[in-house]
């Protein structure tokens, strides 16, 4: 028994996944992890951020608000003294840990594998994004991520390639019930930070949990250490196809934690507040330039 919990503990260790978020969402979970690199005389900041794979890394970012001043209080943090001392541990995880052993899945495997790995899981997350848009009367969302789970298992055999994207140009929609909730005008709670995962609050953790039980791994005949190494396996391939984007945005930064925090809570917060146009007879769905079935759901 004890054996089998030590197997488990390491495998989640070297997956960076934690229990409640195990199986959230392939292309939406983001992981940033703040880190600091030694020099000759004093420490860098480093923040690091994993995004769909597909994707270039930093093109997840490009539309969202800058974090602004750090000072600035977007989410509440009563347990900052216990969260700063996770924020340090998962630094240390990262920067000895969880991007040496990315970088040496990267020298093994060439940037187009890499690719399609990161599509299966994406692939693998459409039930999520699905459900929550339904939750949320997203119908274009909905019908995107519908579409997109169709053409991507058929012409994109299983996944590994994504013909909705390149050709139609229907990205995935970056649907979690944490935003659910949100849309239903339920506060964060109080912000988060998860051992190994990173930034979260109390309401997207308990979305993380949620969504896991749409994860189509659960319902596999898969051992406990088999699904928590194929989830290694997508994690580290995230990392692999980072380019350390965040180095360069927070190496300035005074308090990495406050520029994560606040960066954290307006992503989000532009995520929960989008707006849809649910009046189905009106509005561009009918238009002609769209009736090709490739742009049916339009560009993301």
């Amino acid at each position: 028994m004890f054996q089998r919990f030590a197997i488990i503990v390491l495998l989640l260790a070297l997956a960076g996944v934690a229990p409640v978020s195990a199986a959230f969402a392939g292309d939406d979970a983001i992981v940033v992890i703040a880190a600091y690199t030694p020099t000759d005389s004093v420490d860098q900041p480093v923040v690091v951020a994993a995004s769909a794979p597909q994707d270039d890394f930093a093109a997840g970012f490009d539309d969202d608000p800058a974090p602004g001043d750090a000072s600035e209080v977007l989410i509440a943090d009563p347990l900052e003294p216990l969260n700063r001392g996770v924020f340090w541990v998962n630094d240390k995880l990262y920067f000895y840990l969880f991007k040496p052993v990315a970088r040496g899945y990267r020298a093994v495997l060439p940037h187009p594998v890499r690719v399609s790995v990161g599509n299966v899981f994406s692939n693998l997350g459409a039930p999520v994004r699905i459900g929550n848009s339904l939750l949320q009367f997203k119908i274009e969302d909905l019908g995107a991520e519908v579409y997109r789970f169709f053409i991507n298992t058929t012409f994109g055999v299983g996944g590994l390639f994504d013909p909705a994207a390149k050709f139609g140009g229907v990205k995935p929609r970056q649907e979690d019930f944490g935003q659910t909730l949100g849309y239903y005008h339920l506060d964060h709670g109080c912000y988060l930070v998860l051992p190994i995962v990173g930034p979260s609050s109390l309401r997207d953790a308990t979305g993380s949990f949620v969504d896991s039980f749409a994860d189509p791994l659960r319902y596999t005949n898969l051992e406990t250490e088999e699904y928590f190494a194929i989830k290694m396996v997508d994690m580290t391939n995230r990392l692999s196809l980072d380019r350390d984007t965040y180095e360069g945005i927070v190496r300035d930064s005074l308090d990495p934690y406050l520029f994560i925090r606040a960066a954290y809570a307006q992503r989000r917060q532009a995520q929960v507040g989008k707006t849809y146009n649910m009046n189905l007879l009106e509005g561009p769905l009918f238009d002609g330039d769209r009736l090709d079935p490739f742009n049916l759901f339009g560009q993301n």
